[in-house]
């Protein structure tokens, strides 16, 4: 399958134009729509997002993972390798994460990525989404592999890391139209128990919206494995003034 995570936004034509794209050089392959509001114009934020929606996805699956805000500039636009899974996208930091998660599982994994050297004969200068990176998805969705032709190149992954990003990311990372603020924070990175602190605000922790009284915040791990901040029936963004980019605090229970 072929996995869409783009900052190109629900409303407009972008969404659309790739997956028409995907269509008619893949056909057959199934299309995910994963995300289309990942943080815009920010690869670090967006890189912890992906790398905890990632590993729901079976091996072999292709990635087409573009926040680009450097379109048609200096970042390398690649195929990378990792954790038995295909990444088409820029090489901005965005696959940062995912690298890390792969060289830290068990028995290791050697990532690979190669620039795409290949430029089709239509490439606007601020649309390498519909252009460059949905025919070469499109490519490895069908079992091409970088390695076999001239229009890859490998190179290798230091080329494209971010070491000083932290492992774990303390700040809001993505809210959900409930609300919700998702954190790049692993929960099982933090101690059961300990509290969050944020916008000036202690949050403790529950397991379920249940645990607690309506209009009540508190943490806990989400599905993906984040920390997650909500409040049962309510509005967590609102109630405690959270936007993409807040700081939080780990506190552990004394």
């Amino acid at each position: 399958m072929i996995v869409l995570f783009t900052d190109f936004g629900v409303r407009g034509p972008y969404v659309g134009q790739v997956k028409a794209v995907l269509s008619r050089d893949a056909p057959g392959v199934p299309v995910v729509d994963l995300m289309a509001d990942a943080p815009a114009h920010d690869p670090k934020p967006a890189a912890y997002l992906l790398a905890a929606l990632a590993g729901e996805f079976p091996a072999g699956s292709v990635f087409f993972a573009v926040v680009d805000p450097g379109v048609g500039g200096a970042r390398l636009p690649g195929v990378l390798a990792a954790g038995g899974r295909w990444y088409v996208g820029p090489g901005n930091g965005l696959f940062e994460l995912i690298l890390r998660r792969a060289e830290s599982a068990p028995g290791g994994d050697r990532s690979r990525w190669w620039e795409i050297v290949w430029r089709p004969n239509r490439l606007s200068a601020t649309f390498h989404g519909r252009d460059l990176f949905a025919p070469v998805a499109a490519r490895i969705a069908r079992g091409e592999r970088p390695a076999d032709g001239p229009d890859f190149r490998e190179a290798p992954v230091t080329r494209i890391r971010h070491l000083e990003w932290p492992d774990d990311l303390a700040e809001v990372i993505y809210i959900d139209d409930f609300g919700n603020a998702m954190t790049g924070l692993r929960a099982d990175m933090v101690a059961d128990g300990s509290e969050i602190l944020v916008s000036g605000r202690v949050v403790r922790q529950a397991e379920k919206y249940t645990d607690l009284p309506t209009g009540e915040a508190f943490w806990y791990e989400n599905s993906n494995g984040l920390v997650e901040i909500a409040v049962n029936r309510g509005r967590a963004d609102a109630a405690l003034s959270l936007r993409p980019g807040s700081q939080v605090f780990v506190r552990k229970k004394m």
